[in-house]
């Protein structure tokens, strides 16, 4: 059983940063994708970042491109986002996802979720 506890959201103006944290407890393996997505209310849940921890690929959806950065900290299990240069059309609920066995992480199939953190961009 894996568990996952995001930190760091909150609310910012347009144009400014915040940081997304991720720690995972239990057993979390190599070949593990670790990821994060974001929902709106009456929307789908969208991929945002995502890294595959045995080998640090690492995969940024076209919409965050340049703005954003995932990374991890193999050895305590924590899994970030760097936000910045951030729009209101970023405000969402942002989670944290493992995926056992997979290279990318996608939305669908067998994944551990966070329970959330709410990031609000103010224009």
């Amino acid at each position: 059983e894996v568990q996952l506890v995001e930190s760091g959201g909150g609310s910012v103006q347009a144009g400014g940063s915040l940081r997304l944290s991720c720690a995972a407890s239990g057993y979390i393996g190599t070949n593990y994708c670790m990821g994060w997505f974001r929902q709106t209310r009456g929307s789908e849940r969208e991929a945002v970042a995502s890294i595959y921890r045995v080998t640090d690929t690492q995969y940024v959806a076209d919409s965050v491109k340049g703005r954003f950065t995932v990374s991890q900290n193999y050895a305590k299990n924590t899994l970030y986002l760097q936000m910045n240069s951030l729009k209101p059309e970023d405000t969402a609920m942002y989670y944290c996802a493992a995926y056992p066995n997979r290279r990318r992480c996608v939305v669908g199939g067998f994944a551990y979720w966070g329970q959330g953190t709410q990031v609000t961009v103010s224009s």
